[in-house]
Parts: structure tokens; sequence; C-alpha cells
């Protein structure tokens, strides 16, 4: 009678399982970033004056199919890695690019039927509502690395600015371009800060090394 070698059969089935590979594996913040930034830089450049003032739907085709949809991407990557945190920073700043899509496309069409004179006050709304989110965002993550931190403190400072500057818009409604222009320059600022935090990952994702990112400021 033959007998069965199981000796094999059983150090095979004592190995531990492969690691994770293909699209649930990396770093979802490449893409969340990147996304982030192509959207800021094309906002910023549309507050400082690369367009006509009031031109609000110039920067849409890249804030809706690029910046909107690549954030929304990275969120469910994320939360498919279980990154809960990083998921809830990329969905909030999604969901804030394609509502000011939303806010302008729909303005623009008359799609919500706000009468000529409730404009102004609309945008104030979108511009008061989205601060408060921001500023809770920001106060939520101050355990993060103190660049991300930083970033976030420039897009509550941007959005503070846009808040003046339609506040103390004209009897014609038009906004502060002073305020609009700093507030420009401040999202550009903080586009440039996302090239670092960018960088940094792709660094780290390719092999090499990632740049410092500075201590939390809460442990």
């Amino acid at each position: 009678m033959t007998t069965v070698d199981t000796t094999a059969g059983e150090s095979r089935g004592a190995q531990a399982p492969a690691p994770v590979v293909g699209p649930l594996a990396g770093d979802p913040s490449i893409l969340g970033l990147g996304s982030f930034i192509a959207g800021s830089v094309a906002l910023g450049l549309g507050l400082v004056g690369v367009v006509p003032t009031g031109v609000l739907g110039a920067p849409l085709a890249i804030i809706l199919a690029a910046t909107a949809l690549g954030l929304l991407m990275a969120t469910i990557w994320c939360a498919v890695l279980g990154q809960s945190a990083v998921a809830a920073v990329f969905g909030i700043f999604g969901t804030f690019w394609l509502s000011y899509a939303v806010l302008v496309l729909g303005l623009d069409h008359n799609w919500f039927a706000i009468a000529a004179t409730a404009v102004l006050a609309t945008v104030k709304l979108f511009l008061v509502t989205w601060l408060v989110i921001i500023v809770m965002l920001t106060l939520a993550t101050l355990r993060l690395p103190s660049a991300f931190t930083a970033v976030f403190v420039l897009v509550d400072l941007a959005l503070l600015l846009l808040l003046l500057a339609f506040a103390e818009a004209s009897a014609a409604g038009v906004p502060s371009s002073g305020l609009l222009k700093t507030g420009g320059y401040v999202v550009l600022v903080f586009a440039a800060l996302g090239v670092y935090l960018f960088t940094s990952a792709a660094a780290a994702g390719t092999g090499g090394k990632a740049l410092p990112l500075g201590p939390p400021l809460l442990r």
C-alpha cells in the first residue's frame, strides 16, 4: 500500500498569505493631491485675473472633470484601504469642488430659480457654509503632520477673504476686486504647498524618501 506524503502540502498551507496587490495596493494620496492641485491652480489663476473678472465658469472644466472626480476616486480608494481620516479629507474637499461647480453652473443657467437680487446672498451662504466645514476639518485633523494643517489653514483664509470680498460688494453686486485677488494668491500658495505634499507622496511611492512634513500640532 502506498502512503501519501502530506508534509509538502502542510508546509504550503502554513505559509503566510500573499500580500495584497493590484487596485488595493499603493497610496491614494498621490491621486488625491494631484487632483487637488489642478483645481486650486485653475481657481487661483482665475481669481487673480488671468481671465476677465466675473468669468466664474473658466476653471469649471478642470474643477469638475479633474479635481472633483479625482478626489472622489481617491476617497473610495482610501475607504477600501480603511484609511477613514484621509478618506474624509479627500471626500470633503471633493464635495466642496463639486458643489462649487454646481453653484456656478446653477447661477449661470438659473437652475435653482434664484432671483438676481438674491445671487449675492446665495454666494455668501455658500462661502459661510464651507468656511465652517473646513475650519471644522482643520481642527479635527491637527494630529496630521503640520504641512497638512498649513494647507487647511490657508484654505480657511482663502474662503474668509472671498467671503469678505462678497460682503463688501458694491450696490451693483460687484465684489471687491482687491480681496478677490488676495484670495486668489492665497489659493495659489496652498496649491504650491499641495505640490510639496504631492512630491513627498510621489517620492515615497516610487521607492524614494518622503520629504519632511513637520510634526503634528496635537499628539
